[in-house]
């Protein structure tokens, strides 16, 4: 699956505007790819207004958060990869979202535009008789009930 940061971020950042607040992001500086002004970054860290009337040509992709800014005067491209993204908030109330590690899922190859993503798959297959089933171990099957999230860290 696809990661949920930038789909999250673009609904966060859409949800504060609408509600006239000003987005603020809290970067890791020390990323591979991020483009941000060092002599604002403190502990590794940057915070950067991504308010309408503080940036330009702001574009929230899948892969990173770019816009053009003026830090000191001086014009500039910022980079933001989405992994670099620590979190998003209001500057107003601190109402936002941090966001933590994404697992990395085993065996999983993002499509691409040159392979067809069906092809990628691996084809499902079904059971018809418990004899053909692979075994398995009482206590890695969860007991059925209602359904829970797991916090993994």
């Amino acid at each position: 699956m696809l990661s949920s940061r930038p789909y999250l971020a673009r609904a966060l950042y859409q949800w504060l505007l609408d509600n006239d607040q000003t987005p603020y992001i809290v970067v890791d500086a020390e990323r591979d790819g991020v483009v941000v002004p060092e002599q604002f970054v403190q502990n590794g860290q940057i915070v950067l207004n991504i308010a309408p009337t503080a940036v330009r040509d702001l574009f929230m992709e899948n892969e990173a958060i770019t816009f053009s800014a003026r830090f000191s005067g001086q014009p500039m491209q910022v980079v933001v990869p989405l992994e670099a993204l620590i979190a998003l908030y209001a500057r107003e109330n601190g109402v936002g979202m941090v966001f933590g590690h994404e697992p990395v899922m085993p065996g999983y190859v993002e499509p691409s535009s040159e392979v067809d993503a069906e092809q990628e798959r691996p084809a499902l297959s079904s059971v018809d008789s418990e004899e053909s089933a692979p075994e398995r171990d009482e206590e890695t099957v969860p007991p059925k009930g209602r359904p829970s999230l797991r916090v993994i860290k």
